[in-house]
């Protein structure tokens, strides 16, 4: 706030001051008044307007100048009213009163929908527990009629229970918080975990299967990993296109940090497609030949990857295959100390 500025507001004001002493002392003069009295009124009529200025400058400025820092500096806007003192003066306090009024209305109208959400999503979470109690019997009926028609209802049992479970985590990967817990795990009994899941896709799909020998430990929420994985996975499967069709996963050590490695021999991703795979709801050239991409999966890996703070990134080249990468940092300490 500068004091030039502030006198340009009130130049009119000011300016009538000036054109009414000027009639005054005209008056006096041709009255045959005194110079120095004139004088005198002069200063008795200016110094308290311009000490009153001065004053009132000063006010504003402690004011108003830490409150535009405070919003330039603040993440979270909505707090200024919070870390702003009340002001003395009647501006101010109509300023920092319709701004706490403000923030106020925006608190009940976000809890608002933060209950909203949260109803959404225990809905959500109900449903997938009841439903899978019946996919899970049907799963159980088929396993005693053995025939070609029911091993490909069998496996469209299995397609939806995937996107049942997936729904579940999306559901909850807004507030992982509430699930949420980082240990140490063996990385391999965690992958072979979702080997063992796609065993049937492998089968079905002849894909050949190259797992390295690793023990290394890392430190995650083993639930939500396990999902990324199997998401990976899952997606090395769908478009695995070739007569030799083959899947490796190994790991890779660093100073660093640890990464696991899902290599495939499929149909690879675009150049124009590779950069956008997080993409929420993209499905790219591949989604649309296959058509049974939801856009969904990688996106929902990278968002939970991004909360447990693990890196995930995947190269691929058209025609020749795809790697998916997941980081692990190698301490537990970067893990808990966000």
């Amino acid at each position: 706030m500068r004091m030039l500025t502030y006198i340009k507001e009130r130049s009119a004001f000011l300016f009538i001051n000036v054109l009414l002493f000027a009639s005054i002392a005209l008056f006096l003069w041709f009255v045959h008044v005194p110079g120095w009295l004139i004088i005198l009124v002069f200063i008795c009529w200016f110094i308290p307007l311009l000490t009153s200025y001065l004053l009132e400058f000063w006010q504003r400025k402690n004011y108003y100048e830490p409150l535009i820092m405070n919003a330039q500096l603040l993440d979270q806007q909505y707090l200024l009213s919070e870390v702003v003192e009340r002001p003395d003066f009647l501006e101010g306090k109509i300023v920092h009163d319709i701004l706490q009024s403000t923030n106020k209305q925006m608190h009940e109208h976000v809890n608002k929908y933060k209950q909203m959400q949260t109803e959404y999503r225990e809905y959500i979470e109900t449903w997938v527990h009841e439903i899978k109690t019946p996919i899970a019997a049907g799963k159980l009926i088929l396993d005693n009629h053995k025939s070609s028609d029911v091993k490909g209802v069998y496996e469209e049992f299995e397609k939806v229970e995937g996107f049942v479970e997936q729904a579940l985590y999306y559901a909850r990967s807004s507030s992982t918080s509430n699930d949420y817990l980082v240990k140490e795990f063996s990385l391999k009994p965690c992958v072979t975990n979702v080997l063992k899941k796609n065993a049937k896709a492998f089968i079905h799909n002849k894909i050949q299967l190259d797992l390295a020998d690793f023990n290394e430990v890392v430190y995650s929420d083993e639930k939500w990993v396990e999902f990324i994985i199997n998401q990976l996975i899952s997606n090395s499967i769908k478009y695995s296109q070739k007569k030799e069709k083959k899947i490796r996963i190994f790991t890779t050590m660093h100073e660093h940090n640890l990464i696991l490695h899902i290599v495939d021999n499929g149909v690879g991703i675009g150049e124009k497609d590779i950069r956008r795979v997080f993409d929420k709801g993209f499905t790219g050239e591949n989604g649309r030949a296959f058509g049974s991409s939801t856009g969904i999966g990688l996106y929902l890996c990278k968002k939970l990857a991004d909360k447990l703070h693990l890196g995930l990134d995947i190269q691929s080249q058209k025609n020749a295959g795809t790697e998916a990468r997941i980081i692990f940092p190698k301490s537990k300490v970067t893990l808990l100390e966000q």
